[in-house]
């Protein structure tokens, strides 16, 4: 049966057929192929594959149950497009898939089949001036076929096909077919996990289910791994990707300080927020091994997450086993004696491909352009998954790292630095800290799923990380009159954190009439111990400008001993609804418990708090034509505020609120763009009480308003573009002086963009040539609550270099091109940082 000739009927009839032989027609009318419908099921297509033939290629969708797919097809321009309304791509894994094949023969520029909604799979064959001939058959053996015809001579048929590269983020999955006829060169094909180039179209992170993006009503960015390795990004270059998410930590600092939209933001871990380091995130930053993505969830999100800011959560996201084999290794050397060194091997453990393994470890030795500052880090992350049967997995995952750091960089004042100092400018790498850091991080968690059918699941998933710091810094303080120097006291101390979380999650679908609707139960459970034991001495100034180092330490001037408990509830409901094809509805709500225990052994003293919170989520999607998506959220968020108020009454948990109305709009079939208009406020945030000098009442209120603008994806074949524009206004509504309100809140700026493109030359002499380059805008900053002073904006430029040829990969990365003199962060107006000067690396890459 041929097809692709002639635009679709609007109401194509459904044609009775028989499964014929590989290569025969289907039995049929010679209408638009639609085979049966058995109860509404969604069939899964667990590979896609391509071989060459001597019409031109054919594209297998494989599955067992290719009699029950439904198919209606149409032209549009020079694209034949097929969806198939019952289908999803799913490895056996579960994992989802897309496939992509650029210029497979002549006369044809690209093939792709992805998952187009949450129920359909689309086909796209793209010809160069017409729309492709297509023909389609149906195997009991293999599944769906399509065979593409070329427009070449007979006689150029069986020579190579110009096939895309594997994508950088997931070369993993790359699969080398074997020649259909003697004399066939095989084709190169590449099928991702849940990425596709710069551009994701499904994610988890929203809703605990796999759903389009474009299906769900609230703005998320995703940065996906070709991103990271394009701009060899640790989690400070990364999290640059997104206007409103800004990294407070100094470069080689061990944890992340994250801000979401103006609001300190807790990290997460595949799904679990973590509470290590009191929401530093200890356990994640700054090295990005064994990390596919970064899923940005823009707004409070406490429904998902529990206790999180209003402003929205990073979910880091960890790579998982594939089912064929895969290693690469690479090496990197830089400026300030950078020297890396990476490896990430997977595949099957045994004949079936029932037990799958992948392991990712790094080792970095890195100096700073700080003087005597010094990382050595290393990290090895395992993962092991068992098919226990047809329809029940477990995966085990762990991480061990080991971590030091030589007199890491604390900053330096304002005076000096921002503002003039009498006695001159304080140099770029100057260090006023000295002493050193140790970590040891570990990790070790589960996940076991199981499908009672096609529509009810059940996952649960165990985590248990650790992380212990001891450290003996002495660290800088406030300066001395003449501005000179800076004044200094040492603390030798060790932090212990652990942190035990259990999620659970049940998961439904069915319909009541014509309405489907997909039911979620999640049932979570989490503890987080923490013990702090120091010992604070003095130590003598030194001089920002003549600095002597290794002078003796004086007197203690205090002793801490302090522990505390956290233990969580929580228990969520939330339905996705979809009254129609292009109307759908999320609702839901989650009720937390909390009870945090604090003990001081000094005192020998122990208190106790216990709090409530109800976290609701509404959202609409609605979807005029298919690739443009309108949604509206309405959302709250909690925060436990541990302490009491004067009167002995213990403080409520502070409050997120939050509405955002927003566009999602897929330009073509690999390019796409979010524009989302937000208002958030937080109450319940503490402000001094003004009547009993100490003590803390909950009557502050914090505002955030803003836009934000994001493309990411191809637009071209061989350019790729991932560029955000965030504009902010984070004040303070309400607080107890009268001085702060109206003012900025501390490290936001109103406005802050990036741009990140490279370009790969597809053919001739120059294939596999790449180079990108991107832009970085951050604006002023306000260095403090009470806007004393402003930390200026600055405009970076990254440079890229690369040359792939089959399996090698070879790069040139360069930072801060025009070597900008320019301040990261801030932490108070005696710790500025200033960022990196201009900065090279070079990285040597193997797959194999």
């Amino acid at each position: 049966m041929l097809l692709g000739q002639s635009p679709t009927p609007p109401n194509p009839p459904s044609v009775p057929r028989q499964s014929p032989q590989r290569g025969e027609p289907p039995q049929g009318t010679g209408s638009p192929y639609q085979g049966g419908r058995q109860g509404g099921e969604v069939v899964q297509v667990t590979d896609v594959k391509a071989n060459p033939t001597k019409k031109g290629v054919e594209v297998i969708l494989q599955t067992s149950k290719g009699q029950v797919l439904q198919l209606v097809n149409r032209s549009t321009g020079n694209r034949f497009i097929a969806d198939i309304p019952n289908a999803q791509l799913r490895l056996p894994s579960g994992e989802a898939f897309t496939f992509g094949s650029q210029k497979p023969i002549a006369g044809v520029t690209q093939i792709t089949v992805t998952n187009f909604d949450a129920n359909t799979i689309r086909v796209t064959v793209t010809g160069e001036t017409g729309v492709p001939t297509v023909e389609l058959y149906d195997s009991p053996n293999e599944g769906l076929i399509f065979e593409v015809a070329s427009t070449a001579p007979s006689a150029q048929q069986g020579q190579q096909p110009q096939t895309q590269q594997p994508p950088a983020q997931q070369p993993e999955n790359q699969t080398q077919l074997k020649p259909s006829a003697e004399g066939d060169e095989p084709i190169e094909l590449v099928v991702t996990g849940e990425q596709d180039g710069y551009r994701v179209r499904d994610s988890s992170t929203g809703t605990r289910t796999d759903t389009p993006l474009r299906d769900i009503p609230q703005s998320i960015q995703v940065i996906p791994q070709q991103v990271l390795r394009d701009q060899r990004a640790d989690v400070n270059d990364a999290l640059l990707n997104s206007p409103s998410v800004r990294n407070g930590a100094p470069t080689n600092f061990d944890a992340v300080r994250i801000q979401v939209r103006g609001f300190f933001s807790p990290p997460a871990l595949d799904g679990i927020v973590s509470r290590i380091g009191n929401g530093t995130g200890a356990n994640i930053g700054p090295d990005l091994t064994g990390i596919d993505r970064i899923d940005v969830l823009l707004g409070p999100s406490s429904i998902l997450f529990g206790s999180s800011s209003p402003g929205g959560t990073v979910n880091f996201v960890t790579k998982q086993p594939l089912r064929d084999p895969y290693y690469f290794a690479e090496a990197t050397v830089g400026s300030f004696d950078f020297y890396r060194g990476e490896v990430d091997f997977s595949g099957p453990l045994d004949d079936d491909k029932k037990v799958l393994y992948r392991l990712n470890a790094s080792y970095r030795d890195q100096g700073f352009f700080t003087e005597f500052s010094r990382t050595r880090n290393l990290v090895i992350a395992p993962v092991i998954s068992f098919a226990l049967g047809e329809n029940t997995n477990l995966s085990i995952d762990g991480t061990y790292k080991d971590f030091s750091q030589d007199s890491y960089n604390l900053g330096l004042p304002i005076v000096g630095t921002i503002l003039p100092n009498p006695n001159g400018q304080i140099p770029r790498d100057r260090i006023t800290n000295e002493g050193k850091l140790d970590a040891i991080q570990g990790r070790i968690g589960y996940k076991l799923e199981h499908k009672f059918s096609e529509n009810w699941s059940v996952s649960n998933a165990f985590r248990y990380d650790s992380v212990d710091y001891t450290y003996n810094i002495t660290f800088p303080q406030g300066l001395t009159p003449d501005s000179r120097s800076q004044r200094r006291q040492n603390s030798d101390a060790s932090d212990l954190y652990d942190q035990y979380s259990m999620l659970t999650n049940v998961v439904g679908k069915f319909s009541t009439a014509s309405i489907q609707h997909q039911l979620l139960f999640g049932f979570d459970l989490g503890r987080y111990d923490s013990a702090f034991i120091s010992t604070t001495r003095t130590a003598a100034p030194i001089d920002l400008f003549n600095p002597v180092f290794g002078l003796p330490l004086g007197a203690i001037t205090s002793r801490t001993d302090i522990s505390s408990t956290l233990d969580e509830l929580g228990i969520l409901v939330q339905d996705q609804i979809t009254f129609a094809d292009n109307l759908k509805l999320l609702v839901g709500g989650r009720f937390d418990t909390f009870t945090q225990t604090d003990r001081n052994f000094i005192t020998n003293t122990e208190t106790s708090q216990s709090g409530e919170a109800f976290s609701p989520r509404v959202g609409i999607v609605y979807q005029p034509i298919p690739p443009v998506s309108l949604y509206a959220n309405y959302t709250k968020s909690f925060q436990p505020a541990i302490g009491r108020a004067f009167d002995g009454s213990v403080f409520k948990p502070t409050r997120g609120t939050q509405y955002e109305i927003g566009v999602k709009t897929d330009i073509n079939d690999r390019l796409s763009t979010t524009l989302a208009l937000y208002d958030i406020t937080q109450s319940n945030v503490l402000t001094s009480d003004p009547a009993n000098l100490g003590f803390s009442v909950q009557t502050g209120e914090i505002n955030s308003q803003g836009i934000e603008l994001s493309v990411a994806g191809e637009i071209l074949p061989g350019w790729n573009i991932f560029a955000s524009y965030g504009y902010s206004d984070t004040r303070i509504n309400k607080d107890n002086n009268p001085s702060l309100v109206g003012n900025r809140v501390q490290r936001t700026s109103p406005n802050n963009a990036s741009l990140w493109t490279t370009y790969e030359f597809q053919q001739g002499d120059l294939q596999g040539l790449g180079l990108g380059l991107g832009l970085f805008y951050v604006g002023d900053r306000a260095g403090d609550n009470a806007n004393t002073f402003t930390v200026p904006g600055y405009l970076t430029t990254d440079a890229a270099i690369f040359y792939k040829q089959n399996q090698f990969r070879a790069a040139i990365n360069i930072k801060n091109l025009f070597n900008v003199d320019y301040f990261e962060g801030v932490f108070s107006r005696d710790r500025v940082f200033y960022g990196a000067p201009f900065t090279v690396q070079g990285t040597i890459r193997w797959e194999f």
